[in-house]
């Protein structure tokens, strides 16, 4: 009677909990649809040009090579946007739109915000394909997850095989891979793979002007996923053997082969406990992403250090810290949730 009273009060308070939460995030929307709304529009904004830098823009429409380079940057609920000029006689304009006003952002408070709205619209990739930002960091990430998770299986089943050629070859790639730097690994698919074998990645997109990039988006995820499978693997195996061994001795009282007792009967279970190490590997994953730097991969944090070179100003790591925060948390909120669903304590 007591632990039926307490799980109710637990319901309650889930309840009670979900529904301030759902009230929070309805009137966040609520508020960001309002500042979308009150926010200037484009024209608006370019409208704040100087007369100067108007008759810089004027002329330009006149010549073929141009002087004016305009930025503009829409975040939403926020937009900025700069004018700049090339030559000796160089100037520059940045402005910031907010909530129906537009402010002069050259320096102070609006001057960071705008600098801010600039570096996040940068890392994030807005505007530019797959192989730019924050939108290379979780696609990288995702695929090699699920490159890894099935690599695994195999590695698994391979390492705890009777056979003992596929579990030595198994147990071998499992230790290379855990036992190397990830970075190394990179360098060697990148870099040397090529060199023996004479040719490059980027060969792999002729008359593609994305083809460096794809190319090495395509070694960064070999790389990640062949990381990714040894650690897999070891998650899988010990979720494998976790299982009842009377499990193994009933499939086989019953005329089941290994195979139909690893795909109907061991596997479905261990999968339960499979979830939440693969969850903490993916985050793990999404962290590590960020090595991609060394290859040159335009991710948030390539972008964010040619942002510093460009501009000299180190704020620029404080919305890739808030970004990779917020990207981890979105998973990991999602995992909490995959985790309860499947939990073997539920």
């Amino acid at each position: 009677m007591k632990d039926w009273f307490k799980k109710l009060i637990n319901i309650k308070e889930w309840q009670k909990k979900t529904k301030i939460v759902t009230v929070i995030v309805i009137l966040a929307i609520i508020a960001a649809c309002i500042l979308a709304a009150l926010k200037p529009s484009q024209a608006q904004m370019e409208k704040q040009a100087s007369p100067t830098m108007k008759r810089y823009i004027e002329k330009d429409k006149t010549l073929s090579r141009k002087r004016v380079t305009i930025t503009y940057n829409d975040m939403f609920v926020i937009n900025y946007i700069s004018f700049s000029t090339s030559g000796a006689d160089g100037i520059e304009e940045k402005y910031v739109g907010f909530a129906t006003k537009i402010h002069k952002a050259d320096s102070g408070v609006w001057g960071t915000t705008g600098q801010m709205v600039n570096y996040t619209y940068r890392m994030l990739g807005v505007g530019e394909n797959l192989m730019h930002g924050a939108k290379l960091t979780i696609v990288l990430t995702v695929l090699s997850i699920i490159i890894g998770v099935f690599l695994g299986i195999i590695l698994a089943l391979g390492k705890i095989a009777k056979n003992p050629i596929i579990s030595k070859v198994s147990s071998a790639y499992i230790f290379f891979f855990r036992g190397t730097p990830l970075l190394i690994q990179l360098f060697v698919i990148y870099y040397t793979v090529p060199g023996v074998l004479n040719f490059a990645w980027k060969n792999l997109f002729p008359g593609d002007s994305e083809a460096v990039y794809k190319g090495a988006f395509v070694a960064a995820l070999i790389a990640f996923a062949l990381n990714s499978g040894a650690y897999c693997a070891e998650i899988v195996r010990a979720a494998i053997q976790s299982i009842d061994k009377g499990q193994n001795e009933a499939a086989k009282a019953l005329g089941m082969s290994y195979a139909q007792t690893m795909r109907k009967i061991i596997i479905p279970q261990s999968i339960r406990r499979m979830v939440p190490p693969v969850c903490n590997e993916f985050i793990m994953v999404l962290k590590d992403a960020s090595l991609v730097f060394a290859i040159s991969l335009m991710d948030i944090t390539t972008i964010s250090k040619t942002i510093m070179m460009q501009e000299g100003s180190y704020l620029v790591f404080i919305p890739a810290l808030v970004i990779y925060l917020i990207i981890t948390a979105f998973f990991t909120f999602i995992f909490n949730k995959v985790e309860k669903k499947f939990s073997v304590y539920e």
